[in-house]
C-alpha cells in the first residue's frame, strides 16, 4: 500500500533570509525552485465540445497544443453527428474527424453527447459511451458530463466545491453558484451560439479559462 503524500507548505513567511543546512541553498531560492516545479506538474486541461463532424476546427484546436501543452483533452460530447437542429456545416467530413481525434486517443476523457450513437463509439478508439466521468487534480474536482441531461437547472449530485464542467449549449460560460458549485462551459469549436465566437476550455492547473479558437486568447 502506497502511502498518500502529503501537500507541502510552500509559504515562507516574512523570515529573513537563511542557509538551508549542508546546501549552501538561500529559502528564496528553494521557494523559487519549488514554484517552477509546480507549474512544471500542475495539471493542464484543454476542454473541448460540440465539434458536430467538422475537422477544419479541430485541426485549428490541436494546433494550439505544443504552447498549451495539456496533460488531458477532454471532449465534452457531441463529436461526429451535425444534428437535425444544426444543418450541415461547412467542411462537413466525420470521417476525418474520427482520424484526428484517433491519433490523439490516448489522451482523451470523453462523455457521450446527445448526438453521439453507438454507430459513432464503433469508429472512434477510445470510450465516448459514458453520460457522466470525475476528473480530480490538486486544486479541484470536476464533473464531466455533456449538459443535456446535468446541467445548472438539474444539477448532480456533487460535494460543494465541484465544478461542473459541460457543453452542449454552444454557450461558453464561468458561472459561481450559489451552493457553492461553479459551471464551466467551454462553447462550441465549430457552431457557437448568441454571438459568441468558436471558443475552447483551459485549465492551466489554478484558473479556468474560455479561449477563442481564432487566435487563442482569452475571452473570458
Amino acid at each position: 500500500m502506497h502511502r498518500k503524500q502529503k501537500k507541502s507548505d510552500f509559504s515562507f513567511g516574512t523570515q529573513p533570509p537563511f542557509r538551508l543546512p549542508a546546501t549552501g541553498i538561500s529559502a528564496e531560492q528553494c521557494y523559487s525552485t519549488l514554484q517552477k516545479l509546480k507549474e512544471i506538474y500542475l495539471m493542464k486541461i484543454l476542454f473541448f465540445s460540440d465539434i458536430h463532424g467538422v475537422p477544419a476546427t479541430l485541426e485549428k484546436l490541436f494546433s494550439y497544443l505544443p504552447t498549451l501543452q495539456p496533460n488531458r483533452l477532454v471532449l465534452l460530447g457531441d463529436a461526429l453527428y451535425h444534428g437535425p437542429r444544426n444543418g450541415v456545416p461547412v467542411q462537413y467530413d466525420p470521417k476525418q474527424v474520427v482520424t484526428l481525434l484517433n491519433a490523439r486517443k490516448n489522451d482523451i476523457i470523453a462523455v457521450r453527447g446527445n448526438c453521439d450513437a453507438e454507430v459513432d463509439q464503433m469508429l472512434l478508439e477510445f470510450p465516448i459511451m459514458a453520460d457522466f466521468s470525475e476528473l480530480v487534480t490538486d486544486s479541484v474536482r470536476m464533473f464531466l458530463t455533456h449538459g443535456h441531461r446535468w446541467n445548472e437547472n438539474n444539477l448532480p449530485p456533487m460535494p460543494q466545491g465541484t465544478v461542473l464542467v459541460h457543453g452542449h449549449t454552444h454557450i461558453p460560460m464561468l458561472k459561481k453558484l450559489d451552493c457553492g458549485l461553479t459551471i464551466f462551459n467551454p462553447g462550441s469549436i465549430s457552431l457557437p451560439k448568441q454571438n459568441f465566437p468558436q471558443t475552447f476550455g483551459f485549465f492551466d492547473g489554478t484558473t479556468f479559462t474560455v479561449r477563442k479558437l481564432e487566435d487563442g486568447s482569452i475571452l473570458f
